[in-house]
């Protein structure tokens, strides 16, 4: 299994921009459709974005399009999330995850085989 680190999270304002990476290592990510989920206190961990193998495709949650972006450098065997105009509600733990696919960019997290162990991102209104 391919092992998976987070970081860039932190306490920002609302309105804020924020970058979280997710570090691979044991495998090459370049085979590994992405997702990145989150769970804030008391509720279900939530797919939020994800992202093909090679990057062409992408898929968000509706509660963040148009402020989210993710994409990935398959040399550098690293995944990221852009995040802007961050509100309160995205308060929450941010995973990344790794599921065995070339093609298809899964939301389910069922589906992924792979989790790193979360970053916290806390935004202040």
């Amino acid at each position: 299994q391919v092992q998976l680190v987070e970081s860039g999270g932190g306490l920002v304002q609302a309105g804020d921009s924020l970058r979280l990476s997710c570090a691979a290592s044991g495998r090459a990510l370049s085979r590994y459709n992405m997702g990145w989920f989150r769970q804030a206190p008391g509720k279900e961990r939530e797919f939020v974005a994800g992202i093909s193998a090679n990057g062409a495709l992408t898929r968000y949650a509706d509660s963040v399009k148009g402020r989210f972006t993710a994409s990935r450098d398959n040399a550098k065997n690293t995944v990221y999330l852009q995040m802007s105009s961050l509100k309160p509600e995205d308060t929450a733990d941010y995973y990344c995850a790794a599921a065995s696919a070339l093609y298809s960019v899964y939301a389910s997290r069922a589906q992924y085989e792979s989790w790193g162990q979360g970053t916290q991102v806390t935004v202040s209104s």
